[in-house]
């Protein structure tokens, strides 16, 4: 069980009010509603149910789950900070468009900041100190993972609070562009549930050989969000 201090932390971390600029992307889904693809919360709710299960999400968590397992009860002597970086470059290498690259990009920059803030004085941050600089772009996968690792959220709860904080943003998404009432979009994401569960459970067990998506839906999405006419997110 989650202890509860690890509790609190992880609802913070996973929580919509977290100021890294999540409520602002919709991950391809505003140029899904505008082809008519997605017009419903059924169609909404399968195409996240389909995420869960083959799309980018995963590839994300299995790697923010890396940054966890490198840094839960490493002291500094253990941990080599070139792993990390080295997960962190080949998330970024694995984006398929600029619209995904700089959402995490901002977000992992975001994340690490406001950590920073957060314990000024933590000698956490000293092993990975180049991913807070400018010249080292901080994947939000990776952030996540390095404030689950610091605040000694276990393996489980971490990629359960990473999957739902990303459910959740789709959906408030889906909520203003469909539109869906709240009572519509809190029963889909009570629905998914037990995709999440299971999606958890994969990704706790993938193998760095089975790192792969099937995401391309996601990247043609994302690539005519680039080209939208109007407009209400930024990805």
């Amino acid at each position: 069980m989650v202890q509860e201090n690890a509790l609190l932390r992880l609802l913070q971390l996973a929580s919509s009010t977290l100021p890294v600029g999540a409520y602002s992307y919709s991950e391809g889904v505003e140029a899904i509603v505008q082809s008519g693809k997605i017009e419903s919360a059924e169609s909404l709710e399968h195409w996240l149910r389909q995420e869960l299960r083959y799309g980018a999400v995963r590839l994300e968590a299995a790697v923010m789950i890396r940054a966890v397992r490198l840094l839960a009860g490493n002291s500094k002597k253990s941990f080599d900070p070139a792993t990390l970086l080295y997960w962190n470059r080949w998330l970024s290498a694995a984006r398929e468009t600029e619209e995904s690259r700089s959402q995490s990009w901002q977000m992992g920059r975001s994340l690490m900041r406001l950590f920073q803030d957060l314990h000024p004085d933590s000698s956490f941050l000293t092993p990975h100190s180049s991913l807070l600089t400018s010249s080292e772009n901080c994947n939000f996968a990776i952030a996540f993972g390095i404030v689950s690792a610091s605040w000694e959220i276990d393996e489980r709860s971490s990629v359960l609070g990473f999957l739902h904080s990303w459910a959740t943003n789709l959906i408030s998404a889906g909520v203003k562009l469909i539109p869906l009432g709240q009572t519509a979009g809190q029963r889909l994401l009570l629905g998914l549930g037990e995709a999440i569960e299971r999606s958890t459970s994969e990704i706790l067990t993938l193998q760095d050989d089975d790192l792969a998506t099937c995401g391309w839906g996601l990247s043609l999405a994302s690539m005519a969000h680039e080209t939208l006419y109007s407009r209400l997110f930024r990805s």
